[in-house]
């Protein structure tokens, strides 16, 4: 289902889709935080509740998640970045409108901690739904090779699909592995979007589709 690999960079993923939106750093902004915060993996095994149904699933969806990425270990120290992150900032309202400059009328209604899935491979991240868009940020920058080789750039990779420009939003697992699931995004203009390695996916797939049928509501 996954494109074969091939290496990232912000213009192939803009000449890909109108909807990616690579947002350039600086060098210094590309050291990541995961060496200061390597001591507090221990904390990631949290009690998850009791022994419910709902409980089951979000172990096995956060297992799932981490076994998402090509190394569980930093899928694992890299979900504690982005947690350390979103305390450090305020919350995810505030890491979501700086990341989209999101106006003060638009509000930020749920954030999923997921992969988009690319040609380069999954990239890890948080897909947001606010009152006027789908939109997800990696949780660092990536690498890419600019001035024809001679340098490396870093840039967050960012997709943000208004509400009236989603078409569908779909749910779907694979047949050979019933617990690799995936949300489908699909644009007015058949872009597609995969995301995969949901911590809480029947709760994202819930909300897209009731957003997404909202508005049409509201534009009937």
């Amino acid at each position: 289902m996954q494109p074969a690999a091939r290496r990232w960079s912000p213009a192939a993923a803009t000449e890909a889709s109108p909807y990616a939106m690579p947002s350039p750093v600086q060098p210094a902004a590309s050291k990541g935080t995961k060496e200061t915060v390597k001591n507090a993996l221990s904390r990631w095994g949290r009690k998850v509740g009791e022994a419910t149904r709902k409980a089951e699933d979000l172990s096995r969806n956060t297992w799932q998640h981490l076994r998402t990425a090509p190394s569980i270990a930093e899928a694992a120290v890299g979900r504690i970045a982005q947690g350390t992150k979103v305390l450090a900032e305020g919350g995810h309202d505030r890491i979501f409108r700086r990341a989209f400059s999101a106006p003060p009328d638009e509000q930020l209604r749920k954030s999923y901690a997921c992969y988009l899935s690319t040609a380069a491979g999954p990239v890890m991240g948080v897909l947001y739904l606010s009152t006027a868009r789908v939109a997800f940020c990696s949780d660092g920058p990536l690498s890419y090779e600019a001035g024809g080789g001679d340098r490396t750039e870093w840039s967050y990779y960012k997709v943000a699909i208004p509400l009236h420009r989603l078409r569908a939003a779909s749910a779907s697992a694979s047949q050979l592995n019933p617990a690799e699931k995936f949300i489908q995004l699909v644009s007015v203009d058949r872009h597609e979007f995969w995301f995969m390695g949901f911590v809480n996916y029947d709760g994202a797939v819930a909300h897209l589709q009731e957003a997404l049928s909202g508005f049409r509501n509201l534009q009937a």
